[in-house]
């Protein structure tokens, strides 16, 4: 861990003995001190060192003292300038102050009046310091890295980021479609000792299956047709920085035997190449699918899944935060009113309650295209619920409710009531499970009792001639 910085003092004054024995008495009390002998030198470093205080003479050879205090103070508001002055000149003293000198001091100087004013100088701009900082604090406290929530599931997760963010652990981002996952990814790389590294990203479900190795390994000229130039590969790309595998479980079974050889040996040889490339990446993975059933299908190698989840972050569905959906409106509607000139200054009521009460099986991605299209088309000040989208509209005037229909015994009742929480929740079993209060292998079991297919399960499996461009994640 760095040592503290120590705090800049810098001295003005046109005698060089005076500078000289400020310098000696200011770096003895542990100061970092620069001078200057006038006062454009003296503007210039204030301008490039940025130093906490400033003690400058009031007589100096080209500027006045008191014209210097206000540049300082017009550069940066909340510097403190200690003013030293000739004996007698009390009323240029206090026009120093009242151009927004901190304080004054009459020659010859007192040393020891002179450290205590500093003091107090720098603990009002440390004071200042600190207060900006809380406020930012505050106004962010919502926000991590353009991931807004203040859920206490978001909360938890934000603080989970916090705290693996420094580490050289491998990550993996569970989260459906539409949640966040990759904007959680940009927020562990910017928060990382990797942040000034390189972020490479690819969307393994965006890729044909056949071209995944090659972006990734490279290639060398002439290793197969079409090969007429050398390629580097991502891996190779991303050395010092972090790497993003988006949708790993679509990567093929024999690339992940290949991925997991590289993870363990950090070496690897690109596409008929005799180099040894040596890389040097932070893992991120990302994921949509079931990750028990994806093991349990053989779609993700049980040993690559335990080396690449050292922690795992849980994104929740929009469906689980609701109380997030009015600081999300609040954004994306200042965001797409700026974007498009537009007058529309806030929601109606019943637009929130219906947002609210939506399942959003788009998640945040499908908010922020009904605000986008709302804003557009909105006449007035205010969106009307005539604005949304007309799927959203819909689903508000088709009943939630759980309706028994006549002649039907326990067991049909049952099934029903399972089939439907599981539509409800996107065929999200653990929410599911919690919902009808099941254990999760309870649900299973009465799922195959009552012959219940997931039909979550195609939809989330995309043929592989697919782009995957659905894929790729958004806020």
């Amino acid at each position: 861990m760095s040592l503290k910085r120590k705090k800049r003092v810098l001295a003005i004054d046109d005698e060089p003995a005076m500078t000289e024995w400020l310098k000696i008495l200011l770096e003895h009390a542990g100061y970092d001190v620069r001078t200057a002998l006038i006062g454009t030198r003296g503007e210039e470093l204030f301008k490039t060192w940025r130093p906490d205080s400033v003690i400058t003479d009031m007589m100096l050879p080209d500027v006045d003292g008191i014209e210097l205090v206000r540049k300082f103070k017009q550069i940066d508001p909340e510097a403190e300038v200690i003013v030293i002055t000739g004996q007698g000149n009390i009323p240029r003293s206090v026009e120093a102050v009242k151009a927004g000198a901190f304080d004054f001091l009459e020659k010859p100087v007192d040393a020891e009046r002179l450290l205590d004013k500093l003091e107090k100088a720098i603990k009002q701009r440390t004071l200042i310091d600190e207060n900006e900082q809380l406020k930012a604090k505050l106004q962010d406290r919502y926000k991590f890295q353009n991931v807004i929530g203040k859920s206490k599931k978001m909360q938890e997760l934000f603080e989970l980021i916090e705290s693996v963010a420094a580490s050289e652990a491998n990550i993996l981002i569970q989260g459906e479609n539409g949640t966040g996952k990759e904007l959680i990814a940009n927020a562990i790389h910017y928060n990382s000792k990797r942040s000034k590294g390189p972020f490479i990203k690819i969307n393994c479900a965006a890729i044909p299956k056949d071209l995944i190795e090659s972006e990734l390994f490279g290639y060398k000229k002439g290793a197969f047709t079409g090969a007429s130039l050398d390629k580097e590969g991502l891996f190779e790309m991303a050395e010092g920085g972090s790497l993003l595998l988006d949708e790993i479980g679509e990567m093929p079974t024999y690339l992940q035997t290949k991925l997991l050889r590289v993870l363990q040996e950090r070496e690897y040889r690109p596409i008929g190449s005799d180099r040894i490339v040596h890389v040097d990446f932070r893992l991120i993975c990302a994921t949509n699918i079931d990750l028990d059933t994806a093991l349990r299908d053989g779609r993700l190698r049980e040993d690559l899944y335990f080396r690449i989840n050292t922690i795992t972050l849980r994104v929740p569905p929009l469906r689980e935060r609701t109380e997030d959906i009015p600081l999300l409106c609040d954004y994306f509607l200042d965001k797409f009113r700026q974007r498009y000139q537009k007058n529309v200054k806030t929601l109606a009521p019943s637009v929130y309650h219906l947002l609210i009460r939506n399942r959003w099986p788009g998640n945040v991605r499908e908010l922020e295209n009904a605000i986008e299209r709302a804003v557009l088309v909105a006449k007035g000040s205010e969106i009307a619920v005539a604005d949304l989208p007309e799927s959203i509209r819909e689903e508000s005037t088709s009943s939630t409710d759980f309706v028994i229909p006549p002649h039907r015994t326990l067991a049909e009742i049952e099934k029903m009531a399972i089939l439907q929480t599981l539509q409800r929740t996107n065929w999200n079993k653990q929410e599911a499970a919690q919902i009808l209060g099941l254990y999760r292998p309870t649900l299973y079991s009465k799922m195959k009792k009552h012959d219940i297919r997931d039909a979550g399960k195609a939809a989330r499996t995309p043929p592989s001639s697919s782009s995957g461009a659905a894929n790729q994640v958004a806020t």
